[in-house]
């Protein structure tokens, strides 16, 4: 609340004059606040690592009559288009002679799910070896 003299002598000396003025010191305090707030907050929202974020998109195989799939079970036992592979000989063997075919055939490996990563690692390594260049693997597609 402001008190406001008028001019000595006046002669109006009702003291019924509104003071029509408005206090705006605690709206400004306010809005400094809030604009701190914001200033500290916004480089945290904008500021992120920047990554390419994989989009999900189902391809159909396309199964060539060249290419070749390898499934290795939840055992270990490796399989080339559905025939049983004696040894890591025998699998070192046809993937050299894949290899030397032209055109080259796609491998695709089919890993079970409980399978240890050892033997399809063993799997991929030996294709390297072999210098088989596209190895792929096959997965299910999740659930929607």
């Amino acid at each position: 609340m402001a008190i406001s003299f008028g001019p000595a002598g006046d002669g109006d000396e009702d003291g019924d004059e509104v003071m029509a003025a408005i206090n705006t010191t605690p709206l400004v305090d306010v809005m400094l606040v809030l604009l701190i707030i914001f200033l500290i907050t916004i480089p945290v929202v904008t500021h992120t690592v920047p990554l390419q974020l994989p989009k999900e998109a189902n391809q159909p195989t396309v199964t060539q009559p060249g290419n070749v799939t390898i499934a290795v079970d939840h055992h270990g036992k490796v399989w080339w288009n559905e025939e049983t592979v004696a040894g890591r000989a025998e699998l070192t063997a046809r993937l050299d002679a894949a290899a030397t075919r032209a055109p080259q055939p796609e491998i695709h490996i089919r890993g079970d799910r409980d399978v240890a990563y050892e033997h399809v690692g063993r799997v991929l390594a030996t294709a390297q070896k072999a210098g088989i260049a596209k190895v792929s693997f096959i997965t299910e597609p999740p659930p929607r």
